[in-house]
């Protein structure tokens, strides 16, 4: 007989928050299947969606062998922390308490204050509000992601607790969520200068099978060359 995964993710190929639950689960060796909903046709604002996730963001996932299997788990962070419990090895956050905060602070700089700047409904919003056009949304993005990464760089590079990753030498939660967003900034081909230890952190994240298998590139509905 067949058993199916014990988790299914609803995501999107291009999706930083949904690259980073990739991640996680690859690390894990978490077995996992995968709906996919389409940002670009709209289908997070579908009556189905919404009734998993209110705010129509991606991803979302379901434990079907956890407490809750009919219920989705939603925002990128929660999930990351969700599988670091229900699967403990490797660890994802660090075993002391200054190391943790750290980590998660790291993390909340990144998916909190520069990952919503990569969002179609930000997008949206100012186009219908301020009358974006395409060249004004990118300035406005490039500008402020720009200023998120920039800020993490300075960061990591004038702290003695960085080392081959965002902290030691372990990946964490903070390598995962900042490897999201430069894979997707490269995606949308936005260069951001002066950012040296992000550059060699993600490079070696880079080379970890499951920071690869999560690469946006690689996933199905993704374009083709």
């Amino acid at each position: 007989m067949i058993t199916k995964p014990r988790f299914e993710l609803l995501i999107f190929w291009r999706t930083s928050a949904g690259y980073r639950v990739r991640v996680a689960l690859g690390l894990k060796g978490l077995a996992v299947t995968e709906r996919l909903i389409d940002l670009d046709a709209g289908q997070q604002r579908s009556e189905a969606f919404l009734a998993l996730n209110p705010l129509g963001a991606i991803p979302a996932l379901i434990d079907r062998d956890g407490d809750h299997p009919e219920v989705a788990l939603t925002q990128s962070l929660a999930i990351l922390e969700y599988l670091n419990e229900v699967a403990p090895e490797p660890p994802l956050l660090p075993a002391d308490p200054y190391g943790r905060a750290r980590v998660r602070s790291i993390a909340a700089m990144l998916a909190g204050d520069t990952h919503p700047f990569l969002t179609v409904r930000v997008k949206q919003v100012l186009a219908a509000t301020a009358g974006f056009d395409d060249a004004a949304w990118r300035t406005w993005q490039t500008h402020w992601i720009t200023t998120g990464l920039q800020a993490v760089e300075k960061r990591l590079a004038a702290d003695p607790e960085t080392g081959t990753f965002c902290h030691g030498d372990q990946v964490t939660i903070a390598d995962i969520c900042l490897a999201s967003i430069v894979v997707v900034v490269r995606v949308l081909k936005i260069e951001i200068a002066d950012i040296p230890t992000i550059t060699r952190i993600v490079a070696r994240c880079e080379v970890i099978e499951a920071f690869v298998k999560a690469d946006p590139l690689r996933q199905a509905g993704a374009p083709r060359a």
